[in-house]
């Protein structure tokens, strides 16, 4: 078993990432300090709640919790204020009090809006994240909770550590193959923003990484998790370092919105978005050479960098305007000066960030 601690003071959490853990979840949580007097909220989706809740709920209940369980339609359209409503509603009924906990059992979407019910059920309590997909590596390390308005992704949420990260590689072996190609485009981000030997090692090892090689995967999730840990610690509450993060999600999200966030999955629409920024970073005086290992380091992992022709420029712009990283009439980007290394550039001319879209769709690619 691997383990990383997010060193938030008080606060910090482990982030524990190997093969088996689901069977121990009882066990974590009485380490977590919840108490077995409270009862837990499980929350999961349609699609993984038949392969794993039975287990986790069984290890709960063997350690001595009462389990109460909700479980979604799997997909983005679920993290809405029409479903957290439900799933409060649920924690109500069930009995949660102060000393309760929420459990996320399921991917990005799950984490996103059982976290953000454990942020706002009576002013916040205990939290911890099961994550099953790869690009839950991302999502559920950091403590950003959310669920998304027609208008925008992420619009409503909160800044809300989990008291632990419990992430079982065995999950992993379920995901179809364009889940995994998707997840994995968090964790070359990861690379592409901070560690230059790291991004060149996916491209290298994207074969066993699309595989799902036990030896491959586990290395690359931890130091995505790691690269993600330090940067949080340094900036829980995205004042300045942590902005960087969001590489290639100005566009990537603006996709997502604009396709009802059902075209593209979420690492689809971010492979795209950090093509996009490569690209801004040409226009910007960077060397194009940047684009051409992005899109390089993208297609080994199977993710898309091209935008299909049919997106209107002119609602992509709109649905930038409503991103959380629109300030006072400014579109700002996080755009790379290297691989490894990149800016919080603010001031992006809107016709710069046009062009981009427009050359995202006739720019050849072997995806």
């Amino acid at each position: 078993m691997r383990s990383i601690t997010v060193a938030l003071g008080e606060r910090s959490y482990p982030i524990y990432i190997g093969s088996g853990l689901l069977q121990n979840t009882g066990e974590r949580c009485i380490e977590a300090g919840f108490p077995q007097r409270s009862p837990l909220l499980l929350v999961s989706d349609s699609e993984v709640a038949p392969l794993y809740l039975d287990k986790v709920a069984a290890s709960l209940r063997g350690s001595g919790y009462t389990v109460v369980s909700h479980i979604i339609q799997a997909g983005e359209a679920s993290k809405s204020l029409a479903v957290y409503e439900e799933v409060i509603t649920t924690a109500i009924q069930g009995g949660l009090d102060r000393s309760s906990a929420v459990l996320a059992l399921g991917g990005g979407v799950v984490g996103d809006l059982a976290g953000f019910v454990a942020a706002s059920y009576m002013r916040g309590i205990g939290f911890m994240q099961i994550p099953t997909t790869i690009l839950a590596h991302d999502s559920s390390v950091g403590g950003k909770v959310a669920v998304n308005h027609p208008l925008a992704k992420n619009m409503l949420g909160a800044f809300y550590q989990p008291s632990m990260v419990l992430y079982d590689l065995d999950t992993l072996a379920t995901l179809p193959p364009r889940q995994v190609a998707s997840g994995l485009a968090e964790v070359v981000k990861h690379g592409l923003i901070l560690d230059k030997e790291f991004a060149y090692w996916c491209r290298e090892h994207a074969g066993e990484l699309l595989a799902l090689d036990p030896e491959a995967l586990g290395y690359a999730l931890e130091r995505g998790c790691a690269i993600k840990a330090d940067v949080v610690c340094n900036d829980e509450t995205e004042q300045g370092q942590r902005a960087i993060l969001n590489l290639g999600h100005t566009i990537g999200h603006a996709i997502e919105a604009v396709g009802g966030y059902g075209v593209f999955l979420h690492g689809e629409a971010i492979a795209i978005g950090m093509a996009g920024a490569a690209l801004l970073a040409a226009k910007l005086g960077r060397d194009r050479a940047i684009y051409e290992d992005t899109v390089s380091m993208l297609t080994a992992l199977s993710l898309p960098v091209r935008l299909p022709a049919q997106y209107d420029e002119d609602e992509l712009m709109e649905a930038m305007m409503h991103d959380k990283k629109f300030k006072e009439g400014r579109m700002t980007f996080i755009v790379p000066d290297s691989i490894g290394a990149v800016s919080i550039v603010g001031d992006v001319q809107a016709s710069d960030v046009r062009g981009v879209i427009a050359q995202l769709k006739k720019e050849e690619s072997p995806w």
